[in-house]
């Protein structure tokens, strides 16, 4: 089969595979439909992780299955399914309590896995023709009868719907509540999304690039561009001096200054800064606990500079982790199927594997207009939305 393969930093090619097939009685096998670039595919595409050489990118998956393994008895031939990016058991503590990002079995020796991510076991990626899924019966989440037509939109539910739905949940965000979220990446526009869902009088989205901030103005957001000024003064200004009732960390440890510099704590402090006095603050941006190819002293070690003294004399709360995708997955999946939700309203491409190498490079880049990429393993040749 065609899939997208890490070779090393800044280079993923289009290489055949040995087909995908069903390993344990458990499993599902499922031709890919849709599967997206995400920007934490990006740490690993740079060469910031431990990525090994030869695996298959892609955690960010939704198909139509084909086989299933003997033991499966939910899942049928046929079902349109979206698969969580979290590969859980369904049997530990962990998942037993709804806990599914943190798993204690499918990758021994750390709580959670994943498709195609580093560190997060030996499971191959969907950025593929086809995919193996462990534990089918309790992973695939079944679509409704709209799954074709709205394949857009139900993809986004394997990992930036859930986690930018997450965010707000860390943060407490309840309605009425103002918000600020830095980062206008697709999470962050989530995060805006689903902050509006729940009905929150004021969001702020905190970020440097026209087009993302755009988007979060199309989705109810204000926007706030810092390359033009303090993001802290400006959130101020809005709030009337008092600060944002709630906050949510949307970037993750390779944050930057306005020069393009990165400063691993930038966002955190911020959000301490521009969160009022005892508010909360979610954080679902990616933090990792070794970055030996920061220039940072602290980062390499997976440490920052952290305003703690402020943060504990505002009594504000903080709240972090991957989302626990299939916690909120029924319910989101109904907001879409019912129009409540269109978090397809960020996408700015849809092309095959086979450009997806080249889609790699403008993501990573922030190219004007690539905001969120689909790839699609059926598509022929590409198109922009």
């Amino acid at each position: 089969m065609k899939a997208i393969v890490y070779y090393g930093p800044l280079d993923v090619r289009v290489t055949e595979v040995p087909d995908a097939i069903i390993e344990q009685p458990t499993d599902v096998l499922v031709k890919i439909t849709a599967t997206n670039i995400c920007g934490s595919d990006l740490h690993m595409y740079q060469g910031r992780t431990d990525m090994e050489s030869g695996r298959i990118f892609g955690h960010e998956n939704m198909g139509r299955v084909v086989e299933v393994g003997k033991a499966v008895t939910q899942i049928k031939v046929g079902d349109m399914v979206c698969l969580p990016f979290n590969i859980g058991c369904g049997h530990c503590r962990n998942c037993e309590n709804g806990l599914t990002g943190f798993c204690l079995t499918m990758n021994p020796g750390f709580a959670g896995a994943a498709y195609g991510f580093a560190g997060m076991g030996p499971f191959s990626g969907g950025q593929a023709e086809y995919l193996r899924v462990p534990h089918g019966d309790f992973n695939c989440h079944k679509l409704p009868e709209d799954a074709v037509e709205k394949e857009n939109d139900y993809v986004m539910l394997s990992d930036i719907f859930p986690t930018g739905y997450h965010a707000t949940e860390l943060a407490c965000v309840q309605p009425g509540d103002s918000v600020v979220i830095y980062g206008a990446g697709p999470v962050g526009l989530m995060a805006a999304h689903s902050a509006s869902i729940k009905g929150a009088s004021k969001i702020m989205v905190v970020d440097n690039h026209p087009d993302r901030l755009k988007l979060a103005e199309e989705l109810g957001a204000i926007a706030i561009d810092f390359s033009k000024g303090s993001a802290v003064e400006q959130v101020l200004e809005l709030t009337k001096g008092m600060g944002a009732d709630k906050g949510c960390e949307c970037v993750g440890y390779q944050c930057c200054d306005k020069h393009g510099t990165e400063h691993s704590n930038i966002t955190m402090n911020e959000l301490v800064q521009a969160v009022k006095a005892t508010g909360c603050i979610g954080v679902v941006g990616v933090f990792v606990p070794k970055d030996p190819k920061s220039k940072e002293e602290l980062q390499k070690e997976g440490h920052m500079d952290f305003d703690f003294g402020q943060f504990w004399m505002k009594g504000q709360r903080i709240a972090t982790g991957q989302a626990n995708v299939k916690s909120y997955n029924r319910q989101l999946s109904t907001l879409i199927s019912t129009g409540k939700a269109k978090p397809s309203l960020i996408v700015s491409h849809e092309l095959s594997l086979d450009e997806a190498p080249d889609a790699y490079k403008h993501f990573d880049a922030r190219d004007n207009g690539w905001t969120k990429v689909i790839l699609k393993p059926e598509m022929v040749t590409g198109k922009k939305s």
